[in-house]
């Protein structure tokens, strides 16, 4: 009963009412006891508790439970497999049959979005990349090539420079990316490459955010004004790009618009350096690859559009550090992250990434993404190491503008065979060569490089051949990845090692075999023997002399 000034009724009850109730409840499960027990119905089978640690053979137990557990799940799959292979026959029947003529909505959306799925895979297919690159070197009046200053040579395709030259387009080389170089490493690189082109240095900034971010800032005044002054926000070298191209646009006498497109491979800066000339977000760009899927115009100036492109898809042939740095196989799924992390290093300095990214002495690529894990926080359940987690971010250290890393330029480095000194000349025409030198010298100035000892040193492959070519692509692009010679190498030895653990795995448990089989055997009987012993020749005096027995 609800007692009156009180929100809520009582919930106590008179302890004859309880008692009565506890014994229905005994009564109750009394009897499905007796039922359980007439029908044969045990108790709940116990819990296994698995192997104890003191079984013998516990490795192998395990591990046959395991491919037990394999095998189940094996079938499992099998079986659903074969289900929907029979509902898609039926689909397949009831399609084929006369239907009406109306089609459901449900059934159209469904198309739609199919049609929609299917556009999208081709706009991120190598054909389409290739033909929008294409677009953009025929539209272009100058073709500017961004170049890693990491390592310039790789990031050259001689491909392009040649399409380039035989459609008479102005060629530019851009060095991005200084700030990651020693200063001397930079200066080697530009007068090696002004050789055959024109060259400007350049370091993109990485945090260039819309008009409305912006707006929002400007009102916030910083008391320190330390808000757009670090590493990634610092910008050197629009002002003297923008300048160079307005003076060649005035020395060129042109009567429209001035097409400058911005081309090289995935990652190099291509939509950051369009960004921090234009001072705004006019193109989507970041760390990961191949964000640029087709032609983009950008309006910089009057009579003056910079024009953004697709990375260049580097080709199967190329060595193996070229593809991990300069190809999208990882973002396409014809490699793991943790076999590009694996191959860039092999290729490095063991001593200089220890010291880059502050690890002990490592055995193998694997145990340093372990440690590198750890060190990162990059865990799995139970504390694991998640080392794919970890190779991502390796990786990205060395395609994003992040790590340091060098290459020397060559010594005697010859005109390439597409290219002759008049070709060079004809280049040069149309571009103030001073006012180039000039700004070069005072970004140099202005930059803050790394010191030499912290930067890894990196054994640059040459010039990566790219696909321009639509035709030379096959019509149906496998996605099974392509072995490089390198790659068989690798698994053959990984092949040798498991073999071999698992010969000694057999050789141990055969050890421990043979004392139990020994044990086994039936015990032999040992007759006593006899000894005669002298006890004439004993001497009497037993005693411990320490002057004479110890010396």
């Amino acid at each position: 009963m609800k007692r009156p000034k009180l929100k809520k009724a009582s919930k106590r009850v008179s302890c004859s009412k309880r008692y009565k109730i506890q014994k229905k409840v005994r009564e109750h499960n009394r009897k499905l006891k007796k039922e359980a027990k007439k029908k044969g119905v045990s108790k709940r089978p116990k819990k296994d508790l698995g192997v104890p640690s003191s079984a013998p053979f516990k490795e192998e137990v395990l591990r046959e439970a395991e491919q037990r557990r394999l095998q189940i799940e094996e079938e499992k799959e099998k079986r659903k497999q074969a289900k929907k292979e029979e509902r898609a026959q039926k689909r397949k029947k009831e399609k084929d049959a006369p239907t009406k003529e109306a089609e459901p909505k449900a059934k159209k959306a469904r198309k739609d979005e199919a049609e929609r799925k299917q556009k999208a895979v081709e706009k991120n297919s190598k054909r389409h990349l290739c033909s929008e690159l294409n677009k953009v070197i025929e539209a272009c009046d100058v073709l500017i090539e961004v170049l890693d200053a990491r390592d310039p040579l790789g990031c050259r395709c001689p491909q392009l420079e040649e399409a380039a030259l035989k459609k008479n387009k102005k060629l530019l080389f851009l060095l991005n990316k200084i700030d990651l170089v020693p200063k001397e490493n930079a200066e080697k690189w530009i007068q090696c490459l002004q050789k055959e082109l024109p060259v400007m240095a350049f370091k993109a900034s990485t945090q260039i955010q819309d008009k409305t971010m912006q707006a929002k800032k400007s009102r916030i005044t910083p008391s320190n004004g330390l808000l757009d002054r670090s590493r990634g926000a610092a910008c050197f070298g629009n002002e003297s790009l923008s300048n160079l191209l307005t003076s060649y646009y005035t020395n060129s006498d042109r009567e429209g618009a001035l097409k400058i497109g911005l081309v090289g491979f995935p990652n190099v800066g291509k939509s950051s350096v369009i960004n921090s000339v234009k001072g705004v977000l006019a193109c989507n760009a970041g760390v990961k690859r191949g964000i640029t899927r087709s032609m983009q115009e950008v309006h910089l100036m009057k009579n003056i559009n910079l024009v953004d492109s697709p990375g260049i898809m580097a080709q199967d042939s190329n060595p193996a550090p070229a593809l991990a740095l300069r190809s999208l196989r990882v973002e396409e799924g014809l490699e793991t992250e943790l076999q590009a992390a694996t191959t860039l290093l092999k290729h490095c300095d063991k001593t200089q990434v220890m010291l880059q990214y502050t690890v002990p002495d490592y055995r193998n690529p694997l145990e340093f993404l372990t440690i590198f894990a750890k060190k990162r926080g990059f865990l799995l359940k139970g504390g694991l190491a998640n080392t794919e987690q970890a190779a991502a971010a390796f990786l990205g250290d060395w395609t994003g503008a992040k790590l340091s890393y060098h290459c020397k330029p060559p010594e005697s480095a010859a005109l390439p065979s597409y290219m002759s000194e008049e070709t060079v000349a004809e280049m040069k025409k149309g571009w103030d060569l001073k006012r180039i030198k000039t700004a070069n010298e005072d970004i140099l100035k202005d930059v803050k490089f790394p010191n030499p000892a912290s930067s890894i040193s990196f054994m640059s492959r040459g010039p990566t051949t790219g696909l321009l070519d639509v035709a030379e692509i096959p019509d149906k692009e496998t996605k099974e990845p392509v072995v490089v010679e390198e790659e068989e190498q690798q698994q053959q030895q990984e092949e040798k090692e498991e073999e071999e653990m698992e010969e000694q795995i057999e050789e141990e448990v055969v050890e421990l075999q043979q004392p139990q089989e020994k044990e086994s055997n039936p015990p032999v009987l040992v007759q006593p023997v006899t000894v005669t012993v002298d006890v004439s020749r004993s001497t009497a005096n037993d005693a411990y002399d320490f002057n004479v027995d110890f010396k």
